[in-house]
């Protein structure tokens, strides 16, 4: 023990028993052979802090190893598995709690002014007017203020054509995901407020369906 380690406070030789560190002027003590270029080495301990991190590292990976390998505890691909189910669970009670939202079959159209000018709007602001020009006559898509149509007319195939989108390959995306359903519900009723109206250049009837029949 160095002739200082006496004077020294509790807490002082704590840390010192803690990290092992020698006293500054007895490196002589712990100087080693090696010598490059004339730096030499210096024999210091790890401290035990650290050996003690570094092993219990080592038991936590054996034992991670045993329960997840040997005994196939802790499984991530089982655990994914019961979150998945868990989370579908969950989605089917707030649909059970939240009919509203998701069922269509009670979809009608608005006919208050408020309505559908919010519904004008939203047409004239979700890119409708790009294919169907601003007055609806039709440009890349369809014509909506003729009878005539290519997925169907009346309130709840036009909210599904705007939720679920048009023809595969024909370019209109599915809007439920961005849009709400009230809003989908606002264009769809102003689509309809529009039908008999006259567009400057309406393109010609496209579809086989006829609504609301003659």
């Amino acid at each position: 023990m160095n002739k200082n380690s006496e004077n020294m406070s509790a807490w002082r030789r704590f840390l010192k028993s803690a990290t092992k560190a020698h006293d500054l002027g007895t490196e002589e003590d712990i100087m080693l052979d090696h010598d490059y270029d004339g730096i030499r080495e210096l024999d210091n301990v790890l401290p035990p802090w650290w050996l003690a991190g570094f092993y219990i590292t080592i038991a936590a990976s054996i034992f991670y190893y045993i329960m997840v390998l040997g005994f196939d505890k802790y499984n991530q691909y089982d655990e994914l598995a019961e979150d998945i189910a868990t989370a579908k669970e969950e989605v089917a009670q707030y649909k059970k709690d939240h009919p509203e939202l998701f069922d269509d079959s009670n979809i009608v159209a608005f006919t208050d002014a408020e309505n559908l000018a919010k519904g004008k709007e939203l047409f004239n602001t979700k890119t409708c007017t790009a294919c169907h020009m601003p007055d609806l006559g039709g440009g890349i898509g369809p014509n909506l203020t003729d009878n005539k149509w290519v997925l169907g007319g009346g309130i709840k195939n036009i909210f599904n054509t705007i939720s679920k989108g048009g023809r595969p390959g024909k370019g209109m995306i599915a809007w439920e995901n961005t849009i709400s359903k009230l809003e989908r519900q606002q264009i769809a009723s102003y689509i309809i407020s529009m039908q008999g109206s006259t567009p400057a250049n309406p393109k010609a009837p496209e579809g086989d369906i006829t609504w609301p029949e003659n």
